[in-house]
């Protein structure tokens, strides 16, 4: 073992340790590229054939991934991307960066990573180090996948699980400033793990156990989902109280100790902070625990898109107008300011509630040029003076740093802010969450 470690820790200064990543999501694809960046040799797979005709076209889809770093990965052969599976027979470590989505509400579906281990487990050389990074329940690694690798006969290799901690469009914190969790089934696993991503992360913090690091990632999460459904739910408190929760929150957080502030809005969206907590309750449902927290905070979180279009009829009949007659201007479309992403979105559910009361609905976006999902076909409009008179309201949903919000306030006759961008303007026009 010692032999095999010293010449592994030699490989891996030298760059010449070979490393598929399986699944080029916004987690797979920031890791890929950062390694190949490093000099190493990577061989990106993913299923999705448009994905990577994109990307073998250097075109990114990522918004931490520029077209630039690409494409210079890409001219030097340092990134190889596919959809076989059969390279794994040359390479020395695989990340698992696969979806881990819900079945149904509270139940995890975890059939990726399964098929992922599948692929891996009829492909790899011995001595392969495996390395799940997708988010799942405690247990998955040591319960699911090392007796799946064990029942294909596999003997010789290495274990790991390590949670992603991306923030997508965190210019502060990246893939390589923010500390990486590392656990594995023996500790050779986590000596080489740890090996590997020192390479291109600062700071790596090896756990004590699998369960320990697959539970860091539900605890984050958790933490995030229970504080913003209680906030959310003071802001629908303190509406009724006829108190202003951004300025109690700013308030409060003047408060140098004992305190962090929450923001609310109209929803969450995004893969991790919607489904995350679910896995925990799940699994700590099936140990016969119920969590009451988890439930509570995910039905808050849920109910804010129907409580944003409730709060829209109340403004409009203030104004003597009805909704389902209504036109309303909906401003941000994705789950976050700044960021090309719509998966979970409040806002695809704000519009859907929308037009089935009967509102004509319009959006802008400067990151989403068309929206098409259920029955909902819908293009971008551009903010012009005469597009914005024909408005009742405008809802602020998204604050993408990209709007004119002088333009904006100047030329719409009303304004419902759900995102207090219009923190300091003392106005009739403005209506905030």
């Amino acid at each position: 073992m010692n032999n095999f470690l010293e010449e592994f820790k030699r490989r891996v200064s030298q760059h010449q340790i070979k490393i598929a990543v399986i699944g080029l999501g916004y987690v797979g694809l920031p890791l890929a590229i950062e390694f190949a960046k490093k000099g190493f040799l990577v061989f990106g797979i993913d299923l999705d054939k448009d994905r990577v005709k994109g990307l073998k076209r250097k075109i990114s889809y990522i918004t931490d991934v520029s077209n630039a770093d690409l494409r210079k990965v890409i001219e030097k052969n340092k990134f190889l991307v596919g959809t076989n599976f059969s390279v794994l027979d040359q390479i020395d470590v695989v990340f698992i960066c696969v979806p881990t989505p819900l079945k149904r509400k509270y139940y995890p579906d975890i059939s990726f990573i399964k098929e992922a281990i599948k692929n891996i487990s009829g492909n790899i050389k011995e001595h392969t180090l495996i390395i799940l990074e997708s988010t799942t329940y405690p247990g998955t690694t040591e319960e699911v996948i090392l007796p799946m690798l064990k029942k294909k006969g596999l003997k010789d290799f290495y274990l790991c699980f390590s949670p992603e901690r991306i923030d997508p469009g965190n210019k502060r914190f990246t893939l390589t400033n923010i500390p990486k969790i590392v656990a594995g089934i023996d500790e050779f696993s986590v000596s080489l793990a740890t090996l590997v991503y020192k390479t291109i992360i600062d700071k790596v913090i090896p756990v004590s156990s699998c369960r320990v690091a697959e539970m860091v990632k539900l605890l984050e999460n958790t933490f995030r989902l229970v504080n913003i459904a209680m906030i959310d739910e003071l802001a629908m408190m303190a509406k009724k109280m006829n108190i202003d929760i951004w300025e109690v929150i700013g308030a409060a957080k003047t408060k140098p100790f004992g305190f962090m502030p929450f923001y609310p809005g109209p929803g969450v969206g995004g893969h991790c902070i919607p489904k995350d907590p679910l896995y925990l309750y799940w699994k700590a449902k099936k140990l016969g625990f119920n969590s009451c927290f988890i439930r509570l905070a995910s039905r808050i979180i849920n109910r804010m898109p129907k409580y944003i279009v409730e709060r829209l009829d109340e403004i409009l009949k203030e104004k003597d107008l009805s909704l389902d007659k209504a036109k309303i201007l909906i401003m941000g479309v994705t789950y976050k300011k700044d960021i090309k992403d719509l998966r979970k979105s409040p806002v695809l559910d704000i519009i859907e509630i929308l037009k089935n009361k009967g509102a004509s609905v319009f959006y802008h976006d400067p990151l989403i040029p068309y929206l098409k999902f259920n029955h909902i076909n819908l293009r971008s409009i551009d903010l012009k003076k005469t597009n914005l008179a024909k408005f009742d309201c405008t809802v602020i949903t998204t604050d993408h740093t990209n709007i004119d919000y002088d333009f904006l306030l100047k030329n719409s006759s009303l304004i419902f802010d759900t995102r207090n961008v219009y923190k300091d303007i003392k106005t009739d026009k403005v209506i905030r969450l």
